[in-house]
């Protein structure tokens, strides 16, 4: 069974300040609510179980796939999103 969708509609900040609209799946993870990502803008958008939404730029695919596929979403944020150094913002 596919776990829910979650639909966000957010304004990107900066010169092209354009509305990106952002579809998150529901994970199953201690730390990690929902996780969505927009190809075009290569975004990644992570919701956590506190509440708080953030996202992360300029994310390959690669990257949002294998924390897809991964055993500990949370273990894997942390190892290959936070720690690759990647711009970010909360935006909730």
């Amino acid at each position: 069974r596919t776990p829910p969708f979650l639909h966000s509609v957010r304004r990107l900040g900066g010169p092209s300040n354009v509305e990106l609209v952002m579809d998150r799946q529901c994970v199953t993870s201690s730390n990690l609510a929902s996780v969505g990502y927009e190809n075009k803008s290569q975004t990644l958008e992570v919701e956590f179980t506190s509440g708080a939404v953030y996202q992360y730029y300029d994310v390959p695919v690669d990257v949002y796939e294998g924390l897809m596929r991964a055993a500990s979403h949370g273990q894997y944020l942390n190892a290959h999103v936070k720690k690759g150094g990647y711009r970010y913002k909360q935006v909730r």
